[in-house]
């Protein structure tokens, strides 16, 4: 009875720290929890990994702020990785103000792990206002629309642009998004021009996107954390791609806090119901 009674007058700093120790547990222990590919996020990796002219550059738009960094961020190391894996070049661009320095960032850092050479095996492109406008100018000559990257060369005189015009030569277009982005993708890029589109985004807002994915209006969709481990699950399998799993380890810190939760949630019921029963059926 006293043991009961202690439990449930429990500091609760005690639980705080107990949390905190079961989260930041997995960024130093490597565990392998089992990750189930889900099919979205098989398709999108398929999609990419099948592309025949590696010449031809996929592109990536960064849609988002360091609000949602911590779900949006693992899946462009993934997806770059990916394409960085095949020799596959990639021009990274952004519609946020915000979200044009993590694109520079993130892929001028994933391209030192693999020696690719801006400019030649990459291209990231500098913030334009007017969203909508430059969806459309890029299906008409995104050198153009561009004309000069985020470094300041001309886009006509870069080796990553060389063959490229406009959608015809970009096999998918990656908006991964902590807003409404890939609406406008999907209403200019895909209805106007038939770019065929692919979405990362917060698990919060993946379910909006399950239609047009049903319409084969998106090619794949990477849904959350989750979705970002599951493509790292898939190229570090099929491409034995290196370097940090960040979504995987911040699945991981996630699943043991949810089973720390559980396993309170069940102590302080027990608890609760042994000292009911103690004094008669009380509460």
């Amino acid at each position: 009875m006293k043991f009961w009674i202690n439990i449930s007058n429990i500091d609760k700093r005690w639980i705080y720290l107990l949390m905190a120790i079961v989260i930041i547990f997995p960024f130093f222990i490597k565990l392998d929890l089992p990750v189930s590919i889900s099919p979205p996020t098989q398709s999108l990796y398929d999609f990419i990994d099948s592309i025949p002219n590696k010449d031809n550059p996929i592109l990536i738009s960064f849609d988002y702020d360091p609000s949602t960094q911590g779900e949006l961020t693992p899946m462009a190391i993934a997806l770059i990785r990916h394409a960085f894996s095949n020799n596959q070049r990639v021009i990274s661009m952004s519609f946020w103000a915000q979200g044009i320095g993590l694109a520079e960032e993130i892929t001028s850092n994933v391209a030192k792990e693999f020696d690719k050479v801006e400019g030649k095996d990459y291209v990231v492109m500098p913030y334009i206002p007017g969203v909508s406008a430059v969806v459309l100018s890029i299906g008409e000559n995104i050198k153009k629309t561009f004309p000069t990257d985020y470094y300041g060369n001309k886009t006509d005189t870069l080796e990553c642009l060389k063959n490229v015009k406009n959608y015809k030569q970009i096999p998918i277009v990656i908006s991964l998004a902590g807003g409404s982005s890939p609406y406008t993708w999907i209403s200019y890029a895909y209805t106007k021009h038939g770019q065929l589109v692919g979405i990362g985004t917060t698990a919060v807002a993946a379910s909006a996107y399950y239609p047009y994915l049903r319409t084969k209006q998106v090619v794949g969709m990477l849904g959350g954390l989750k979705g970002a481990a599951e493509y790292e699950l898939l190229i570090k399998t099929n491409k034995n791609a290196k370097g940090r799993q960040m979504a995987t380890i911040g699945m991981n810190s996630q699943s043991f806090g949810h089973l720390a939760m559980i396993l309170l949630i069940i102590i302080g019921n027990i608890s609760y119901f042994v000292i009911r029963k103690q004094k008669g059926g009380k509460a």
